[in-house]
């Protein structure tokens, strides 16, 4: 049987925000974004580019890790990214 994989991934956006999301498909979902078919928030802020993504065996976990970001300040997502070996370069 074949485990079905969640992801939390993040976006940085044109506008150098960051978004949060959950998928089951990484590939497809920033197609989505960047085509402004995924979240509204994305729609106005493209294109968007995938700068980090964790893989979940379970929904729940991978739903968690969205919503903990999503409710974190902007400082503390960038601390979360570098922490995670990501480098922003927002000049």
């Amino acid at each position: 049987m074949v485990e079905k994989k969640y992801f939390f991934y993040v976006l940085l956006c044109a506008d150098s925000t960051l978004y949060g999301g959950f998928t089951t498909d990484l590939t497809r979902r920033l197609a989505e974004h960047n085509d402004g078919i995924g979240a509204k928030y994305t729609r106005n802020r493209r294109p968007v580019q995938m700068i980090y993504h964790e893989e979940y065996t379970e929904k729940s976990a991978a739903l968690k890790a969205e919503y903990a970001f999503k409710h974190q300040t902007r400082k503390s997502k960038e601390v979360f990214l570098r922490q995670h070996g990501v480098v922003l370069n927002l000049e």
